[in-house]
């Protein structure tokens, strides 16, 4: 129930938005609107007020604003009302609101939840320099090293970690050439990063130079008895580096009812601590709770609505590349989601509270707003495309050629459709189960 409400939510926040783009900017240049639908397909609820209907309708993936005189077949009496009527500058800003909207909203969102503070991995604005390798990972295998500083992924330069998380990860499955600086000369390796998770995220194995925190110390537990205290940072565990929390919390597992010997920094000086493991099940644990090293943000008002700006124009361009990665192959389509997925992660998200709620809302308004940029007829940026043609042409285009390009983009948003679709049904277990096929 949580996930239908959370998904009826965010849907219908950004269609509505999407929508009031378009009607306001319609109501702005005096066109006439017919009708202000959230949803597709038959009315549920609704009431009209002057010449417009509004209403929700039974379909909720979608919506519309009808207009009058909106299409070349619609009846027409030649009104300055009518949509047509208007110039082809009046028509772009008509089109051009709805998209501009959503990205309004991604950017407002963002600032919303950046505004309370959150504690954030401290390397992911850090240069990308190889800190650990996993052991018979694909790093290993395709010769990464300790010290290695990634410069290039696929030939488009990395500065963080974060960039360099988000090449990697958008390339599962794939041979991916990186350019890396060893002992002051560029090598190139090559690697095919495994996919992880239902997303099918791409991993290499490869960590940052950081270490895990020792958070809190529970008393009376083997990591009390043996002298370990909130703030040490774990170095290592039996002489073998650890980077991340979770390679701390595998050691430690691994390891019921044996001792082993944690390296920790306290103090920047450093100490073996010899700890053994209580079982639980079958892992072992101590009695710590452990994080990657954070950093805290907690910017003002202004700082936020900047930052917000920041993310959403780095996150579009991620978006952009990963669509043309798509067209030219370097990106799985295994990575796309549909409204099943959005569902989930909506339930998920709202489950942890309105903050994780809204950033998903601002990253779906993004998308949502540059899918409808492109220039694909029956989208916004399609029909924004064919009214430059007809400009450059200097004539309007005949209706049957219209309806051709409207068809073409029909079908290309249908293949779309069914490929997210299918990609949501296979993360689902027991649907996955009867696809023999796979």
């Amino acid at each position: 129930m949580i996930t239908m409400l959370a998904f009826a939510f965010v849907i219908g926040v950004l269609v509505f938005v999407h929508e009031l783009g378009h009607f306001l900017a319609a109501r702005r240049i005096c066109v006439r609107v017919l009708k202000f639908s959230l949803g597709f397909g038959p009315r549920i609820i609704g009431f009209t007020r002057g010449d417009t209907e509004y209403c929700v309708s039974a379909i909720p993936l979608g919506g519309y604003v009808k207009m009058a005189g909106e299409n070349a077949e619609d009846p027409r009496s030649g009104k300055p009302d009518e949509f047509l009527s208007k110039t082809k500058w009046q028509r772009f800003q008509v089109l051009i609101m709805g998209p501009v909207m959503n990205l309004a909203l991604a950017v407002v969102l963002l600032a919303v939840v950046l505004a309370q503070g959150a504690d954030v991995p401290a390397f992911l604005d850090q240069l990308p320099v190889v800190g650990g390798v996993e052991k018979a990972s694909p790093a290993e295998r395709a010769g990464f090293k300790p010290g290695d500083r990634v410069l290039t992924v696929s030939g488009r330069e990395v500065r963080n970690w974060e960039e360099f998380d988000v090449a990697i990860g958008t390339r599962p499955g794939r041979a991916v050439p990186v350019t890396v600086v060893r002992e002051d000369a560029e090598q190139s390796l090559t690697v095919t990063p495994d996919a992880e998770g239902k997303y099918e995220v791409g991993r290499i194995g490869v960590f940052p130079n950081v270490h895990p925190r020792v958070q809190s110390v529970r008393k009376g537990e083997p990591a009390d008895l043996a002298g370990l205290k909130p703030g040490d940072m774990v170095t290592a565990v039996n002489g073998e580096g650890v980077q991340l929390a979770r390679h701390l919390s595998e050691a430690i597992g691994k390891n019921p009812e044996k001792p082993i010997t944690l390296s920790v920094t306290r103090a920047g000086q450093t100490v073996d601590v010899q700890v053994t493991p209580r079982r639980e099940g079958e892992v072992g644990r101590i009695g710590i709770s452990i994080s990657n090293e954070l950093k805290r943000i907690h910017p003002g008002p202004l700082a936020a609505v900047w930052m917000s700006a920041e993310r959403n124009w780095e996150f579009a361009g991620l978006i952009l590349r990963t669509l043309g990665g798509l067209i030219s192959g370097e990106t799985s389509p295994k990575q796309l989601m549909g409204p099943v997925g959005i569902a989930q992660l909506s339930g998920e998200s709202a489950q942890e509270g309105w903050v994780s709620l809204f950033a998903l809302m601002a990253s779906i308004s993004l998308n949502l707003g540059l899918l409808n940029l492109l220039p694909v007829p029956v989208l916004d940026g399609g029909h924004i495309l064919i009214m430059a043609l007809e400009g450059a042409a200097r004539r309007d285009f005949s209706i049957r050629v219209k309806e051709r390009l409207l068809f073409g983009g029909f079908l290309l948003l249908v293949l779309l459709m069914v490929t997210v679709i299918y990609n949501d049904l296979t993360r689902i277990r027991w649907v996955e189960n009867l696809m023999f096929w796979r």
